[in-house]
């Protein structure tokens, strides 16, 4: 019997050694994705046949074949917003629920060749369009330790399928936190890789003027470093290359990082953040300096300065989805559709250039430090059902529980949500750490050397 939460290195390690069959791992887990996704709602589609093939796939391979693959028999599902061949992708939409695409995404077809075990297709808002996912045409993701609050989102399938053991690696797709807030939410470990690291091919250019990008989520630093390792590089064509990096990502998990001189963002002028993220918050500042690092408070605030232009950048993305009957559109979905329509071309290519202005401050500022730190959310997670409180509230409320992360969508730096402890009620805490642009490999050895010595591996929530 396989344990639940057993990391993705583990699993192709056993499975190298021949002491488990591709075939067993792919039925254990479609087996517990079928048990609990009725109370989660982190699967929108369960693909047994697929695994079931992709494991006798993989099967035929030679020795040689197998250990160069870097996900051999690993699990893995996509979110439904990004592209699968004959696999149903509704983006969460009821007017695309019956949309079955002519071809695979780019980082799709990388992770089956990567020896990948394909479980199905996870949970996300309309369109990827809120930070919870709940309210269109996909169930609500419910949070493995609490199911009357958010798994977060848009990612939230995501982030509740790793949380509660229904496989160990999960894609997800960032633009404004949709990475790093289920993260948060569930206690898993996820990154929002630099802007162009990740390739959007073929269904995307750049998405939400480059706000947008894919990337990894798992239960360990080390499981979402190889993923990446997997996904990441670019296609001819693509707008946005990132400079390849001096070291794979899963070799960057044994660099432990020394000396760094490390920004703290605490406060926003959005929000009141919660007094028991600030002192997580604060022990981890604590941690970094016993380990020789130096923590300094910077008194910035990309949130407050970002708001109104992504707010509008992302309201523009929404409405630029084809749809054909709006009053199928999740109320709140589509207020953001509705604003998305009245911004005019004069208006957007404004609200584009302010932004890469901001950001040039913003990375200038940042440039003294090798990492920043700060919370992902300013609460933990929200009871599904509050946010907002209603459709016509959430530009307002929507920068208020996410002020530290859509900053860096703008940016485009690289930007981790590592766990970081539990409220006193039982909901997960999380640190965001902030990388320079392009330098992923520095923020990775560091989360890494914060997992090793707060190690959250054994922490499971009460699910089974």
């Amino acid at each position: 019997m396989l344990n639940p939460y057993i990391e993705a290195h583990e699993v192709r390690d056993l499975i190298l050694k021949k002491e488990i069959k591709p075939r067993e791992v792919a039925e254990f887990f479609i087996a517990r994705v079928q048990k609990l996704n009725p109370k989660l709602g982190a699967f929108m589609t369960i693909t047994p046949e697929r695994a079931i093939a992709d494991a006798e796939r993989i099967e035929k391979m030679s020795d040689a074949e197998r250990h160069r693959a870097p996900m051999f028999g690993v699990p893995y599902s996509i979110k439904d917003l990004n592209w699968t061949k004959d696999i149903p992708t509704s983006m969460g939409s009821k007017n695309y629920e019956n949309f079955m695409p002519p071809a695979d995404d780019e980082i799709v077809i990388r992770m089956r060749n990567a020896g990948g075990i394909l479980l199905g297709k996870t949970t996300t808002p309309e369109f990827g369009a809120r930070p919870t996912t709940e309210g269109g045409h996909c169930p609500p993701a419910r949070n493995p330790w609490n199911l009357e609050h958010t798994a977060g989102g848009s990612s939230g399938g995501a982030g509740s399928a790793v949380a509660a053991g229904l496989g160990p690696l999960a894609q997800g797709s960032d633009g404004g936190g949709s990475i790093r807030i289920p993260s948060a939410c569930c206690g898993v470990v996820g990154i929002k890789p630099s802007r162009g690291r990740i390739s959007l091919s073929p269904v995307a250019g750049e998405a939400w003027a480059g706000f947008a990008t894919f990337g990894p989520m798992a239960r360990s630093v080390r499981d979402v470093a190889t993923m990446l390792d997997v996904m990441h590089g670019p296609v001819v064509g693509d707008p946005y290359w990132a400079p390849e990096p001096v070291t794979s990502f899963k070799a960057a998990v044994e660099i432990a990082p020394r000396h760094l001189r490390i920004g703290m963002i605490s406060k926003t002028s959005l929000a009141k953040v919660d007094p028991e993220t600030i002192d997580a918050l604060d022990s981890a500042a604590k941690l970094f300096e016993e380990m020789g690092h130096r923590v300094e408070p910077i008194s910035t605030d990309p949130g407050g300065r970002m708001r109104d232009i992504v707010m509008s950048l992302i309201c523009a993305g929404v409405a630029s989805t084809p749809v054909k009957d709006i009053n199928l559109v999740d109320p709140v979905v589509r207020a953001l559709w509705e604003a998305g329509q009245k911004i005019t071309a004069v208006e957007y290519i404004a609200n584009v250039t302010q932004m890469h202005n901001v950001s040039r401050e913003i990375v200038q500022e940042l440039a003294p430090y090798d990492a920043v730190i700060s919370p992902v959310t300013s609460r933990p997670a929200v009871k599904l059902g509050t946010l907002p409180s209603h459709p016509s509230k959430y530009l307002d409320e929507l920068p208020e529980w996410i002020p530290f992360t859509f900053p860096f969508n703008a940016t485009g730096q690289p930007a981790f949500s590592v766990p970081n402890g539990f409220s006193k009620s039982g909901l997960p805490l999380a640190m965001q750490i902030v990388g320079r642009q392009a330098d992923e490999v520095t923020i990775i050895g560091l989360a890494a050397q914060f997992e090793k010595a707060r190690p959250w591996k054994d922490k499971h929530p009460p699910i089974d």
